[in-house]
């Protein structure tokens, strides 16, 4: 990744700057979620090997391998603490924390081809496309070879790399201050209404991810050159 650009993110980032509003301003750039949004990914996929039974599993994925405990690892915190801090809490499911680390790629599904086709059609038309996520730099490094859309992007800011994690507004001004993006003409969409909060909140055409359809539909609304949605 390059260094950061010194830009005027104050500016640019505040949350009083909502000329997007106005109809005359389009989006000219677009930011894209990874998980969620162009990639599947869902830890069920690898527990539901592991467990007989359902409800245990989810037990397991709210109290031990917990949300709260795999965004810290998103954020930067390394692997090999956070598996053998948490085997010493819970030593009864050791080997099955030790698996959220030796078989995380189980953990992934194939591309979200609606959304991998939106970025391939922006692309062909010269829009710039960024991705903006929520992920280990860890990994990212082992995701990044089986899904080649990525390499599609003008750049990509991962959360593991920066140190911070949406909703942050940290990890936004990272983007906006390495891409020279201007919030106000940037549609950013994100598939968690936390992290589409704050992006609105800053300045970004902020879009909740809720299928391709809704979304090439939404893209379309802010100016972009897309095709219409077929009609189902």
């Amino acid at each position: 990744m390059k260094a950061p650009v010194a830009v005027e993110p104050e500016v640019a980032l505040s949350p009083t700057n909502r000329e997007w509003w106005l109809p005359t301003v389009r989006a000219t750039a677009v930011v894209f979620d990874l998980g969620g949004v162009l990639i599947e990914w869902d830890p069920r996929r690898l527990y539901r090997q592991l467990f007989d039974d359902a409800a245990a599993m989810e037990s397991f994925l709210s109290e031990v391998c917990t949300p709260a405990w795999n965004a810290r690892l998103d954020a930067g915190r390394p692997w090999p603490e956070a598996i053998e801090s948490l085997a010493r809490e819970f030593p009864a499911q050791r080997d099955l924390i030790l698996a959220y680390d030796t078989r995380w790629e189980e953990m992934l599904g194939g591309a979200i081809e609606g959304t991998v086709q939106i970025l391939a059609e922006l692309r062909d038309v010269g829009v710039p496309c960024y991705a903006l996520s929520n992920w280990s730099a860890a990994k990212f490094a082992l995701t990044r070879p089986r899904f080649p859309f990525l390499e599609s992007f003008e750049g990509i800011v991962i959360s593991g790399d920066v140190g911070a994690s949406k909703p942050d507004p940290a990890i936004y001004r990272v983007l906006v201050e390495r891409y020279r993006l201007t919030p106000s003409t940037t549609a950013l969409v994100d598939d968690t209404e936390p992290n589409v909060r704050v992006a609105a909140d800053l300045g970004f055409r902020a879009l909740r991810f809720l299928g391709a359809p809704r979304l090439r539909t939404d893209l379309r609304g802010l100016g972009l050159p897309l095709a219409a949605a077929a009609a189902s």
